[in-house]
């Protein structure tokens, strides 16, 4: 899948790489900042690149698009060390296309207890959220149900949250480095070379839905035959021309 040149991808990623190559520091606004100072740190790479963009808001999704291309980028920002295998996705399940938008994660890494108000980004890996899940027809609604409670008057609301691997969890070679990982399909230039080939295989079986017992706090998946069970999907890990560091590869443990 493949809906626009990739060719703005590349200018941002490489705008990240610049910037932390360059010593470019976070700048959190106050110490209760705990989110939005890696988003802030990111716009200022859009800026970089002269490429109009929008932010439309802190709870809309993605959080910043592209004005004269398709393409949509959603910020992740993870302390180190700490909590980087996988990250809580706020209501929205990855995805590689969103309202005819294609889809780029960034995950960046800072410290967890900076001295100060100004620290590096670790390391950084732009990803095609096809990497992290290639469905794309799923439409994520909240529910709720009456009838609860002795009186019966009382409303259960079905809220659902994602928990996804991260890149740093799916892969192995990105740690310390800067990354960009997109579909094999993806027309690149020379700024940029591979570093890896990466695989992903679709699951036998697939969750379709869920039941919760009340009286026992058991939660049951119902699954499904995967009708893609089995299919293969392609990816290559490129970094900047002249960097150093190792391959990129798939951690098996967690990448199938």
């Amino acid at each position: 899948m493949s809906v626009v040149s990739s060719s703005q991808c590349v200018d941002v990623f490489l705008a990240c790489e610049d910037a932390i190559r360059r010593g470019k520091l976070i700048r959190r606004a106050s110490r209760d900042d705990k989110e939005f100072h890696f988003q802030n740190w990111f716009k200022e790479r859009l800026k970089d690149t002269n490429i109009l963009f929008d932010a439309p808001g802190r709870n809309s999704y993605p959080d910043f698009t592209l004005v004269n291309s398709t393409e949509g980028f959603e910020l992740k920002g993870l302390a180190f060390p700490g909590r980087d295998a996988d990250y809580d996705c706020n209501s929205q399940v990855p995805t590689g296309l969103h309202n005819g938008r294609e889809i780029y994660y960034v995950f960046g890494r800072y410290p967890k207890e900076p001295d100060d108000d100004e620290y590096p980004v670790y390391d950084l890996v732009v990803v095609h959220g096809d990497f992290l899940n290639c469905t794309h027809n799923y439409v994520h609604e909240n529910k709720s149900i009456k009838g609860f409670g002795s009186y019966g008057d009382i409303m259960i609301r079905d809220r659902k949250m994602y928990v996804a691997p991260t890149p740093f969890a799916l892969t192995k070679g990105t740690a310390r480095e800067i990354t960009l990982i997109l579909p094999k399909d993806k027309t690149v230039d020379k700024r940029i070379k591979a570093v890896g080939d990466l695989t992903r295989i679709e699951s036998e079986k697939l969750v379709v839905g869920y039941n919760f017992d009340l009286r026992t706090n058991e939660l049951k998946p119902q699954f499904v035959t995967n009708p893609g069970a089995g299919r293969k999907h392609e990816f290559i890990a490129y970094r900047a021309k002249d960097s150093t560091g190792p391959n990129v590869e798939l951690n098996l443990k967690k990448g199938l």
